[in-house]
């Protein structure tokens, strides 16, 4: 790419613009780190779904059992004056969870419109025809965006009560003191009344929750190693991606479990006009799940404004659906 790519990504296309710099950002801090969030384009996409299917990957079967099996309980605590609401779900995915409870409450003539956020439009699409092909009688806004400039278009959409969902331990891909800043800034876009439905995934056996992150298959490693090919094939940039090692770790008593690119040899990686040097075994900062306790859930709810209207779990204890309520 020549060196006016930049200008041209900014006048052309925004979101772009914003990948760019937040790739270059990062890779120029020490130590270099990339953006969870922008795994998942369409080939990022499809890998989360190998992963969400393999035997080691707990928390999506978690979080479904609640969704399957204790639906009526979450629209109890969600739906609970059954006056008309907006159900905001952010990084909805293809909603293979709550489509579960979209349909009950659609069954249960619940007066809701749905309003999906996500980053990519590409599942966005593939969620609305899903959707329509599902549950037909569901009123849906898609919304394609960053989650709090998608929350302040949803409040001037409609002015009815807000109920947020952030599933599958997304929570969890934020340092602690970051997680605690994002729900102080998401209380701030809800007013007094409104929930917030959040999964957490719980603090366990550390072996079940490594095993999780690192397959043998290799699906996790490759979902990683999709981001510096969508880099490559987004920026012209030239990451040879047999020179990259995925590599976890957690740590059970702080509950971070982390995901690393790891450089096996020097090497220079040139995106646009940048040259990002690399020694070998450098890491690249990929993602972190942190893990909870309930006591941290508690503690995270009143730091942020909030208080707790009521937990869900799975059948293994292993996972909690917490609805918390804007004091």
């Amino acid at each position: 790419m020549n060196s006016n790519t930049k200008s041209q990504i900014k006048s052309n296309h925004p979101k772009t613009e914003n990948f760019f710099i937040d790739v270059k950002k990062g890779l120029e801090s020490n130590p270099k780190r990339l953006s969870s969030k922008y795994f998942y384009d369409e080939v990022g996409d499809h890998l989360f779904q190998k992963i969400m299917a393999m035997p080691e990957y707990y928390l999506t079967k978690c979080e479904l059992d609640i969704f399957q099996n204790k639906t009526a309980d979450i629209a109890e605590l969600i739906a609970f004056d059954k006056q008309p609401f907006d159900l905001i779900e952010l990084g909805a995915g293809d909603a293979m969870k709550s489509s579960h409870l979209l349909k009950y409450m659609v069954e249960q003539g619940l007066d809701f419109t749905y309003m999906p956020i996500d980053i990519s439009g590409n599942i966005l699409s593939i969620l609305d025809r899903k959707l329509s092909e599902n549950i037909p009688d569901l009123n849906v806004v898609r919304l394609e965006g960053e989650y709090f400039e998608m929350l302040n278009k949803a409040a001037s959409l409609s002015s009815r009560r807000k109920v947020i969902l952030f599933l599958g331990g997304n929570i969890g891909n934020m340092e602690l003191e970051e997680a605690t800043l994002f729900c102080i800034g998401l209380k701030e876009h809800l007013a007094t009344g409104d929930r917030v439905l959040i999964g957490f995934d719980l603090k366990k056996n550390p072996n079940t929750i490594l095993n999780a992150y690192n397959d043998k298959t290799g699906i996790t490693a490759e979902f990683n190693l999709n981001l510096l090919a969508r880099i490559n094939r987004e920026f012209g940039a030239d990451f040879n991606l047999d020179q990259f090692q995925h590599y976890q770790t957690y740590d059970p008593v702080g509950g971070a479990c982390r995901s690393y690119l790891v450089s096996l040899i020097d090497q220079v990686v040139t995106i646009d006009h940048m040259r990002i040097s690399f020694k070998e075994n450098e890491l690249i900062d990929m993602e972190v799940s942190q893990k909870f306790s309930e006591i941290d859930i508690k503690e995270l709810a009143e730091k942020s404004g909030f208080e707790i209207e009521g937990e869900i779990k799975d059948s293994k204890k292993w996972f909690i659906d917490s609805v918390w309520k804007v004091k």
